[in-house]
């Protein structure tokens, strides 16, 4: 593997025996000492939102794999960018959006991994494979982890993803109203919407709203020109200067908390987020968009500077096993690889990822007979706006957040 030193023979070995995951064990079960014996002198360090870094997955992993020491941060992608960029050797991995692979790429930060390599990469959905004809390469995600156009090195190895909207309580939003991006800029919702802090993923709102409105057409919301980057940020000031938002959001446990509190009515959220405020007793829905939803994969992508490559790999792979792919699913979540079907209950398979009614106990706020918001994967797969992608303007687009949040 290029840049490190990376050996395919002992990461083959490393993983020996993960295949008892098709079995229902947990990952790399029967190969402990196998990892132990090649991975106890390595560490992990990892970066990335709380999302993924979740101490339980950490420990699971740290357990199975046998590596040395585990650990873990969870922060916001723009502080993690900043921060690596910067010259930071603190981490082995960052636990990546694939919209900020392009950074990555640019300033030779990345140790790509042979896809052949990752036991478990069968699996792969074909989001991670096959292009579509709707976007240029780059503008989607398999066009966005791969080195390669022939895709045999992965800059990012899939962990996560999903196809964001609006979340909205739905005793003081209409579902028709919450369906329209253009919603969280509706002065009927003044002071009670909010808004994600990254700058990458509000512009894109504000493009959304805007197309909608008629005061834009931008077809990639994603990539907007410099002249729609102007307007956009006339229109986020002055709907920050109206008192529109009660929140420019980054806390996971913030937005809950506000939306669950009534704070917040309508914003743009992740659906876990969503899934918790249920879990309270409270009244909380996620939208499905008329003008389309936001694809977005979050991955582990190795860094140039780790000494422990082999460590990344072997969580990488563990990702893609199954198991650790239920925690994120019931959290409402997708997992990239049809692995987490051979491992997850049936039923809930079915209800997280095909369509289907909720059966047995009310969970988490979900009764019997319940659906998920959305519907199905393919359903939603098939109803996106955008991927979350690398601006053109980028510098641009970043100045004028910068005027937003000074305004």
């Amino acid at each position: 593997m290029t840049h490190s030193n990376f050996s395919r023979r002992n990461f083959l070995k490393a993983t020996a025996g993960s295949a008892a995951l098709a079995a229902g064990g947990m990952p790399f079960l029967g190969a402990q000492q196998a990892f132990a014996a090649e991975l106890s002198n390595q560490e992990l360090r990892t970066v990335g939102l709380s999302v993924t870094v979740q101490e339980r997955i950490l420990n699971d992993f740290k357990e199975q794999s046998g590596v040395g020491s585990v650990s873990g941060k969870a922060d916001i992608f723009p502080n993690t960018q900043t921060e690596i960029l910067s010259g930071s050797d603190a981490y082995d991995c960052w636990e990546i959006i694939g919209e900020r692979l392009a950074a990555m790429v640019a300033t030779d930060k990345l140790a790509p991994i042979p896809a052949e390599n990752l036991k478990n990469w069968a699996g792969i959905r074909e989001t991670f494979t096959k292009s579509s004809d709707r976007w240029d390469l780059n503008r989607q995600i398999v066009g966005q982890i791969w080195e390669d156009e022939s895709q045999t090195r992965l800059n990012m190895v899939p962990t996560v993803y999903n196809y964001d909207s609006i979340g909205y309580r739905p005793d003081l939003v209409e579902a028709e109203e919450a369906a329209k991006w253009s919603s969280l800029f509706d002065p009927k919702f003044k002071g009670k919407t909010g808004l994600n802090v990254d700058p990458l993923i509000a512009f894109g709102q504000a493009v959304l709203a805007m197309n909608e409105l008629g005061l834009l057409e931008v077809a990639n919301p994603g990539n907007p020109d410099a002249e729609a980057i102007e307007e956009a940020a006339k229109f986020l000031i002055a709907k920050k200067k109206e008192g529109q938002f009660r929140a420019l959001w980054g806390d996971f446990g913030e937005l809950v908390n506000l939306l669950a509190s009534g704070e917040m009515v309508i914003a743009d959220a992740w659906q876990p987020a969503v899934m918790a405020v249920k879990a309270q007793g409270v009244e909380c829905s996620y939208a499905t968009m008329d003008s389309g939803y936001r694809g977005w994969a979050i991955g582990v992508a190795p860094l140039k500077t780790s000494s422990n490559l082999e460590a990344v790999a072997a969580y990488a792979d563990y990702w893609l096993s199954g198991p650790p792919a239920i925690a994120v699913s019931e959290q409402g979540y997708y997992s990239p690889t049809t692995n987490v079907k051979n491992v997850m209950d049936p039923d809930k398979y079915a209800f997280w990822y095909e369509g289907k009614p909720w059966v047995g106990a009310t969970e988490r706020g979900i009764k019997e007979g319940d659906m998920r918001d959305g519907g199905s994967l393919a359903e939603r797969a098939a109803n996106v706006a955008y991927w979350h992608q690398w601006p053109d303007e980028y510098d641009l687009l970043i100045q004028k957040w910068d005027e937003f949040l000074s305004a």
